[in-house]
């Protein structure tokens, strides 16, 4: 039995003995309610869907045979409700919350076949249903949790299944296929201990290369990521030790940093689709979690492993300093987080087995332990005090959970931390996070020093320092309460409410508190008090306090708001104080709240009381609450009164004319005291009752008051007294029951998951209520509830006053009394019965139990409840007739039938409001399951006893409010009770009432009604719907009928009822007559809002006409709403939108059903087909959305096989049920001209567009968002085109559509060539057109004819189309290229779901483009020749290229590289890119293994030569040029410093050349790299790192921009093994160059290098980069010098540090000669100044490496340097910089770490800071 639910209070408790059978019965009830032969009843188990929820909820016992049953039960409806996305939606979320529940207890395979084809059938196939986008979305959401809840359920051979059937997708790494492919891999690949024998090395090799093979790309790298971190995870047999040097490459390179002054972020990502992003969720930010759970679970002890994470965390650390925030911030937060959390999930996994040996030499031991936290700690340290709130939240939450694994590392530095805190005082937000950090560590810091077990620190210097700072931090303390600086108070509080949580009791005796020898603790709680009093005093109210009626007890402060802390902390404090320690207390709390009225902080007093109240009730009650109580009452008693309080003196003021008053001080004292107590008594209980009359008193003078504020005061103590009286409520709740049993002053602290029967906690002890409590609350009832009931009804019938404001007041008090009441006793007032429906009053015996649960005892009877309900019922009326314009008593009313008709719903909002509560649960109550303190390890986190019962407490209240909420709901034959008719007629009509607040609390109270009783939406909507269609109804009455429509239950049960559907429709649709903006505004919201939770409609339907006796036939309905859907019906133009779009959601819907006709089908698509002319544009749009779903049938098109054969007229046979109908429509004269015509003007342009081919109609700028998601189905997925990632920026941004090319296609495969005759004309006359948005629709209709493979398309192809794209390719118009470039992509595009189906026309639009043209065409074609070859290579899949594609590369290969040095810019950047997309073509082409027939062998040698050849010439000829071009740059220098005169500009013909020729290759680099096809050209890169470098700086401007955009996009490129060590040698060379440019544009290619490549580079290549990089601190050019020093710097830092040690002590051994020789004044003519510069830079640099931290190495470095101050020029400076950049850096914590320097180097440091004087 779960902890919660075995303390509950006992009547609750044993009643949960019943629930295991109660959960038997509902599995069997789901069972029954489904019938294989009828698919449909699966809608009929979907109301048990909650109620299992509720058993999961309640954490109850089940058995489990039950379970298993449920939940195959549960897979196999999920797998045969196809198309039922509702009802997979409800049973997928089901199943998951169980399964996750129960994962480890249940055996059963279940297969992933089936899960997959639901997946691929609803979201990844072009059969979109009709359902909304925000059902799709949650069915996806619910389908991929349901796979991973399943994966460790998948048998045997599942993953070798899993994996053949999308390897294949991830073939080609440049199709969105596959992104498909990884995303579906993650999700799928199980890695259960049934698969294991499937992943082997071999298959962790071809993963890595498949992760390389596109790189930058966040998506692609969380998907690989994640897999490879399930995969260490689960199997630690598996060797990584040869894979880790790459994958760590890869975790640090994911972190998208600024290395070296770059950018943070990614210059180029590869652009993945935004459903495919949006389906595979991922955050496009840094898998953080993947990568640090993967290297937790790479630990092992001898691992190379915790080396290479120590080097991570060396180059990232950096990023954590508070000086550093950014964008990464939030990803390196994560990865600590994660890296913490995953560490202590594996240290409590190895603790919880330690029996299995076979694993236990993976287990981590004390070492490995030890130098991970080291590790971890300088994240810590780093992050601390940063300014980012969730990194300094994080870094406390980890050093309390290490301060558990590892006290004697992670302690001694929160110490040192809070001192230093301490001295700092200028940083304020640093103390608050000191604080907290202290408070989160408390447990260790107590078990560590306290208990006799515990590992002893002796390195601290004895426990003495632990105790010593719990002393500090509890009399700082005090200081650090402080009613102006809230954080910093709150910090303080959680501070004492930790420490105080641990100890067992308070006292001045030394024994219980070994940690206060020099403080009495009487003396500590004095202080406290005072300092507590203090701030009460001194606190603000937060908010100005509302006068309304909803003024809550407490407005309160920030003590109140900001947390539970104040309140827990006091709890905490009086419960654990002997008992003279709490009188001292209780006296002096007494005095302050008698002396003291303070209205402002009502909340924070009456808590104060409230805990006096609840550790000591007896005690309290008569010192703190009798006292104030009398005063109540003596005050009470001099104020004049009304007579409305229910006493019988009615009337008193009939007489008098003058209203009685009362002086506003009085008021605000009473209403304060009266507050003050109804906090105070919340747990009074039994000790309330011997001042029951005077209660009683009080109260009804209150009501009597003339002052409202004294009336609510009333409602107040009232609630609270009848709560404190009959509920349930734990009364020892803070106490301490059980020592620690290895430290007896310390509480044991218990784990939920620890708890079983046979060795049961000591629960908590509940308050039940007594016979005189429930009598007392019984009495309190009959005075303000039944006589309050007698006065409303006898105000309301017989008018007894003459004056309207004296009736106002009485009724607002007669309201407040019973609404008080009700609120009081919550649900223990019995709930209605429900009637049956067969007029008998059934014994409901077994069928009305379901889960236990009760709030209190009873109180009242179910007569008294139906009593309410019909005076408040005829009061309503009356209010409604007499005073419907005060608000004030209407919403008395609302209030009290929302307390009489939604039983339990009180309850539940308590509950929901103090979950929020918990979300702040801090982590200093809570001891993680790992603890290696006193070696206890348990299975879950333990927390104080308090804190369990609390949640125990809330668990009850949760129950109480649910335990009879479905109870009737699943049983048919109970219908809602006739009082509740009553309520609900009520509410209904005050939903449509004028004022917006009536309206609003109205509404949702019917809400909740409705949804508990859905059997009453019918007769609501049918009311509401006619309010819509109603010309003279009110705007009020259709905003608040809009209101109550719009919600989820009334829109979900309009797909179960026909009538009322066509009733919902039909009043939207005719609901054009409501003028205002208003009422406009509404019912459109409604309806997108239908749309896009829109759900199917009712099956019956499409029964045939005979059943529909009262409703419409399904026919007739669709016609009536298609004419609505004419222009010429002269409807407003939104209204003609939403009828066609209901028209289009009911064809669809009738598309899946047997029994509708084709008819409806047939004559909805034709008049979508007519409305692509309309004259609405939002209708065109909608339309085009129409045919791509309803053009399916493609008898047409050409399959695979039929296209090789090509045999005449194949199909004569077959023909679509649409053709008859479409065909007659476009036949008529000038249909497609007028079409496209209409068509073009939905294309605007515009000049800011930047998205490149959206499948969508782009930003239509026309189109709100309401109209948007009216017209366009969300999820047009799949068939989301391009299929591949579209960069080249070169073909501009595009209007192109793919949806309006695909109705073409459509179409033309729908019903043939008949359609290319009539497109023909219009096509060739719009091909020519001036305006661009013309042209436009002429490249959408061209594609999509090209694309479509129909039969007899080749003949056509022949006749004219062929001519046509010539035409095309050689007009001159340029603004139409893009949307032309993507006609042709489009039409080139592979089919099939990988893309590699290759459509008819290819071969032959790809010769046409390949061409060459006529020698006197211009520029400008030229370019746009080459940029529509290259937007149709991207389309291809290199894989399965045929023959005569890949001879056709190598032909254009020779072309483009024979025209590089082309005249034209435009010209060269097109060749440039198109050159790309070859070149990596032919190398993605190679990779795979092809066996050609044996006709092409020789062309294959050829081709042999060819392949090797491309890339040696492009390296030789680009060294040549590079050459050449230094040349001509050196002697143009020369000449001009020669002869100025000389005319710039005559280089010679050849370097014009050479310098074109790089621009080109430049091109070509840039767009390899950014096209993401760099992989399969890293050799050739590497190849051209020297021009890229070299040609940083030259006289040519554009070639000097483009080398510099192709060297920021390299420094972010990672190169691989093999081609490593030749960039290596190409960096050496370059940086001995003997032009010192070229030196210093390497420096700063090597500092990225170095940072992205120091896992992979070997010992003997850094050694020899470092040596290069010293060799040129001593360059003759200073620049060179000094950039020098800034790569060592950074090379130290993130370095190996032996080659960092051996450079530090070289650097500072020559410094100290060079110093010495200084000082015996040798002649300085022997020392060149770059030597001595050289000299001083290295020591800079070593000083420079450690920016935040004092190693032991650093205070005698910076004074030798300091010596320097001294030296001429250049080292001057250096030295100056040097030290003021150190002293910078090290400002915050200077005071603390001036100690570790000599005092003889703080004067030398003292002497260069100091400024040089004007008199020196």
């Amino acid at each position: 039995m779960h902890l919660y639910n075995a303390w509950l209070p006992p009547p609750v408790a044993q009643d949960t003995n019943r629930e295991r059978d109660s959960f038997s019965r509902v599995v069997s009830s789901v069972r029954n309610s489904y019938r294989p032969d009828d698919p449909d009843s699966v809608y009929s188990t979907l109301k048990w869907v909650s109620v299992i929820d509720l058993f999961i909820k309640a954490k109850s016992e089940v058995s489990l045979e039950d379970v298993d049953a449920l939940v195959e039960a549960g897979l196999e409806l999920f797998c045969i409700s196809q198309n039922k996305l509702y009802a997979q939606v409800r049973w997928g979320n089901i199943l998951v919350r169980i399964l996750n529940k129960y994962r480890k207890k249940l055996s059963l395979k279940v297969q992933w076949r089936p899960l997959y084809d639901t997946l691929i059938h609803t979201h990844f196939s072009r059969n979109t249903g009709p359902e909304g986008w925000r059902l799709r979305q949650r069915h996806f959401e619910t389908i991929t949790s349901l796979v991973r809840s399943c994966r460790r359920f998948f048998p045997p051979g599942s993953a070798f299944e899993i994996w053949s059937e999308f390897r294949s997708l991830l073939e080609n790494p440049w199709h969105n296929s596959s992104f498909e492919g990884s995303g579906f891999v993650r999700l799928f690949l199980p890695t259960n201990l049934d698969n294991k024998e499937f992943f082997s090395q071999d298959w962790i090799k071809e993963c890595i290369n498949l992760w390389e093979s596109i790189p930058n790309c966040q998506f692609w790298n969380s998907q690989w990521a994640a897999i490879t971190a399930r995969v260490v995870k689960n199997y630690n047999i598996i060797d990584w030790e040869c894979f880790l040097p790459t994958l760590f490459t890869r975790y640090l390179n994911m972190f998208e940093v600024p290395v070296a002054n770059g950018s943070g972020s990614y210059p180029f990502s590869v652009d993945v689709p935004r459903n495919t992003r949006f389906l595979f969720s991922n955050k496009t930010l840094t898998p953080a979690k993947a990568i640090a759970k993967s290297i937790v679970y790479l630990l092992k002890p001898g691992s190379l492993v915790q080396e290479r994470f120590e080097k991570l965390v060396n180059l990232l650390e950096q990023y954590y300093h508070p000086s550093n925030g950014g964008r990464w911030t939030y990803s390196l937060e994560r990865f600590l987080l994660y890296l913490v959390i995953s560490f202590q999930k594996r240290l409590q996994h190895e603790q919880v087995n330690t029996d299995s040996s076979r694993q236990a030499e993976y287990f981590l031991g004390r070492s490995e332990r030890e130098s991970f936290v080291n590790v971890l700690l300088k994240l810590v340290d780093r992050g601390q005090y940063s300014k980012n709130e969730h990194l300094s939240e994080t870094v406390a939450a980890a050093t309390s959970i290490l301060s558990f694994v590892e006290p004697t590392l992670v302690l001694p530095f929160v110490a040192s931390r809070f001192r230093m805190a301490l001295e700092t005082m200028t940083a304020t937000h640093q103390l608050k996070i000191a604080v907290m950090s202290v408070a989160f560590v408390g447990r260790s810091l107590f078990l560590t020093s306290l208990s006799a077990s515990a590992v002893k620190a002796v390195d601290l210097g004895g426990d003495d320092d632990l105790i010593d700072l719990l002393m500090v931090s509890l009399s700082n303390a005090l200081l650090g309460m402080d009613a102006n600086d809230p954080p910093k108070t709150l910090a303080t509080m959680q501070l004492i409410g930790s420490i105080f949580s641990n100890l067992a009791s308070l006292d001045d005796n030394i024994d219980s508190l070994p940690f206060m020898p020099m403080l009495r603790f009487s003396e500590w709680l004095d202080e406290f008090l005072c300092r507590l009093f203090s701030l009460l005093l001194h606190l603000e109210p937060s908010s100005v306090v509302n006068e309304g009626l909803h003024s809550s007890a407490t407005s309160g402060t920030f003590l109140v708001e900001d947390g539970p802390y104040y309140y827990c902390m006091l709890e905490i404090l009086f419960a654990r104080l002997s008992k003279p320690m709490y009188n001292q207390a209780l006296k002096k709390v007494s005095k302050f709240v008698r002396t003291n009225i303070l209205p402002g902080a009502i909340a924070e007093v009456g808590l104060l009381c409230c805990a006096c109240v609840h550790s000591n009730p007896e005690e309290a009650v008569t010192h703190l609450v009798e006292p104030i109580l009398a005063s109540v009452i003596s005050s009470l008693k001099g104020i004049p009164v009304t007579g409305f309080g229910g006493r019988g003196i009615s009337n008193v003021l009939g007489s008098t004319k003058a209203k009685p008053t009362i002086s506003p001080a009085l008021e605000t004292a009473i209403e304060y005291q009266m507050k003050l107590l109804s906090i105070a008594i919340s747990y009074g209980g039994r000790a309330l009752l011997c001042y029951k009359d005077q209660f009683k008193e009080a109260i009804s003078y209150a009501f009597e008051s003339p002052s409202w504020k004294i009336n609510g005061a009333g409602d107040h103590l009232l609630r609270s007294l009848l709560g404190s009286l009959i509920f349930y409520y734990p009364i020892d709740q803070y106490k301490c029951i059980m020592r620690h049993p290895d430290a007896v002053a310390l509480e044991e602290w218990i784990s939920t998951k620890e708890y079983s029967d046979d060795k049961p906690l000591p629960g908590p002890k509940w308050h039940i209520p007594g016979v005189e409590e429930v009598e007392y609350a019984n009495e309190l009832l009959d005075l303000h509830f039944r006589s309050a009931l007698d006065d409303l009804l006898r105000i309301c019938q017989t008018k007894i006053h003459s004056d309207p404001g004296d009736e106002k007041e009485h009724l607002k008090v007669t309201l407040l009394r019973i609404d008080s009441s009700l609120q009081g006793v919550l649900s223990c007032l019995p709930d209605f019965r429900p009637s049956s429906r067969n007029g008998m009053v059934e014994d409901p015996g077994d069928g009305s139990f379901l889960i236990a649960g009760a709030t209190g005892s009873r109180v009242g009877s179910t007569e008294l409840r139906e009593k309410a309900t019909e005076i408040i019922h005829a009061a309503c009326k009356y209010l409604l007739e007499e005073k419907s314009d005060d608000s004030i008593l209407l919403i008395l009313v609302i209030r009290i039938m929302d307390a009489l008709g939604n039983y339990g719903i009180l309850e539940y909002d308590e509950w929901s409001n103090h979950r929020q509560a918990w979300k702040l649960e801090s982590a200093a109550i809570i001891e993680p399951p790992i603890n290696f303190i006193v070696s206890s390890h348990s299975k879950g986190r333990r927390r104080p006893r308090w804190a369990l019962i609390d949640k125990a407490y809330m668990h009850n209240t949760w129950r109480s409010s649910q335990s009879s909420y479905y109870l009737f709901r699943t049983n048919g034959n109970f219908s809602p009770s006739d009082h509740l008719n009553l309520l609900m007629d009520d509410l209904l009509n005050l939903s449509l009432h004028s004022y917006e607040t009536v309206r609003a609390l109205a509404g949702k109270s019917l809400l909740k009604m409705l949804k508990r009783w859905p059997s009453m939406i019918s007769k609501c909507v049918l009311t509401l719907t006619e309010n819509l269609r109603n010309p003279n109804s009110p705007e009020y009455a259709v905003l608040g009928s809009c209101a109550v429509l719009a919600t989820q239950a009334v829109l979900k049960h309009l797909t179960m009822d026909p009538k009322v559907f066509s009733s919902f429709i039909l009043g939207i649709l005719s609901s054009s007559h409501h003028e205002s903006l208003k009422t406009q505004k509404a019912i459109n919201e409604l309806f997108v809002k239908y749309n896009i939770h829109f759900s199917g409609v009712s099956r019956s339907i499409f029964g045939t006409s005979k059943d529909h006796i009262e409703g419409q036939d399904f026919a007739d309905l669709v016609s009536q709403i298609g004419s609505m859907s004419f222009d010429s019906s002269g409807l407003h133009w939104r209204y003609n939108l939403m009828a066609n779009r209901v028209l289009l959601l009911l064809a669809m819907a009738s598309r899946n059903d047997p029994n509708s006709s084709s008819r409806i089908l047939s004559e909805t698509a034709g008049h979508f087909l007519k409305n692509l002319k309309s004259q609405l544009p939002q209708t065109r749009i909608l339309a085009i959305s129409a045919l791509n779903t309803l053009l399916k049938e493609s008898p047409y098109k050409l399959s695979a096989e039929e296209q090789i054969v090509l045999s005449g007229n194949t199909q004569g046979h077959r023909k679509s049920s649409l053709e008859e109908e479409l065909t007659q429509i476009f036949m008529e004269n000038g249909f497609f001209t007028e079409t496209l015509n209409s068509l073009s003007h939905i294309h605007i342009t515009t000049d800011t567009e930047s998205t490149s081919s959206r499948g969508n109609y782009g930003n239509s700028s026309f189109q709100s968002l309401a109209d948007k998601s009216i017209t366009r189905f969300y999820f047009d997925f799949s068939s989301s085109w391009p299929r591949t990632p579209s960069w080249i920026s070169l073909l501009g941004s595009d209007n192109f559509y793919s949806n309006f090319a695909r109705i073409f296609k459509r179409l033309v495969q729908e019903c043939g060539l008949p359609v290319l005759l009539a497109l023909k004309s219009s096509l060739e006359e719009f091909t020519i057109a001036k305006e661009r948005s013309k042209q436009c629709v002429a490249a959408e209709a061209f594609a999509g004819v090209l694309h479509s493979d129909v039969n007899g398309l080749l003949d056509a192809w022949d006749s004219w189309m062929m001519v046509q794209l010539q035409n095309i390719i050689l007009s001159h118009s340029v603004e139409s290229t893009p949307e032309w470039a993507a006609c042709i992509r489009y039409a080139v595009t592979g089919k099939g779901k990988h893309g590699t189906r290759v459509p008819l026309l290819r071969q032959q639009i790809l010769d046409c483009l390949a061409t060459t043209l006529p020698p006197t065409v211009t520029t400008t074609v030229v370019a746009k020749r080459y940029a529509f070859i290259s937007a149709a290579l991207i389309e291809i899949s290199p894989q399965k290229m045929p023959i005569a594609e890949i001879q056709l590369q190598y032909k254009l290969l020779d072309e483009l590289i024979g025209n590089m040095c082309h005249s034209s810019a435009q010209v060269r950047e097109a060749i440039g890119v198109t050159l790309s997309v070859v070149c990596s073509n032919i190398r993605l082409y190679e990779s795979f293994d092809h066996d050609h027939s044996h006709e092409g062998e020789n062309r294959d040698v050829d081709n042999q030569l060819q392949k090797k050849s491309w890339v040696q010439c492009l390296i030789k000829r680009a060294s040549e040029a590079v050459m050449n071009i230094q040349q001509t740059n050196q002697s143009n220098s020369l000449e001009a410093k020669m002869n100025m005169s000389y005319q710039n500009g005559h280089q010679s013909g050849d370097s014009q050349d050479d310098v074109k020729w790089m621009e080109t290759l430049f091109h070509f680099i840039i767009s390899s790299l950014k096209s993401g096809r760099s992989s399969y050209l890293l050799d050739v890169l590497v190849g051209l790192l020297y021009p890229v470098i070299s040609l940083q700086d030259t006289s040519n401007k554009d070639l000097s921009t483009l080398a510099k955009a192709a060297f920021e996009l390299l420094r972010w490129r990672v190169i691989w093994e093999p081609h490593l060590q030749e960039a290596v040698s190409m960096i050496l060379s370059s940086a001995n160059d003997s032009n010192w440019r070229i030196r210093s544009a390497t420096l700063t290619y090597l500092r990225t290098f170095m940072y992205r490549h120091i896992f992979i580079l070997s010992s003997v290549e850094k050694q020899e980069i470092w040596r290069t990089v010293e060799k040129l601190l001593i360059d003759n050019q200073v620049e060179v010098r000094e950039h020098a020093a800034a790569v060592l710097a950074g090379l130290m830092k993130g370095g190996d540090e032996d080659l960092a040690q051996d450079f530090r002590y070289k650097a500072y051994k020559e410094a100290n000669i060079l110093q010495r020789k200084r000082k015996q004044r040798n002649l300085k003519s022997n020392q060149s100044v770059a030597s001595t510069h050289g000299a001083v830079l290295a020591l800079a640099a070593c000083v420079l490496s450690a920016p935040y931290d004092i190693p032991s190495w650093l205070p005698e470095h910076v004074a030798l340097l300091a010596r320097f101050g001294g030296e001429p020029s250049p080292v001057k400076s250096t030295v100056t910089k040097a030290v003021a950049e150190f002293r910078r850096t090290h400002a915050d914590t200077w005071n603390i770490q001036k100690d570790l320097f000599t005092e003889e180097q703080l004067e030398v440091l003292a002497d260069t800071s100091s400024s040089s004087s004007y008199f020196a």
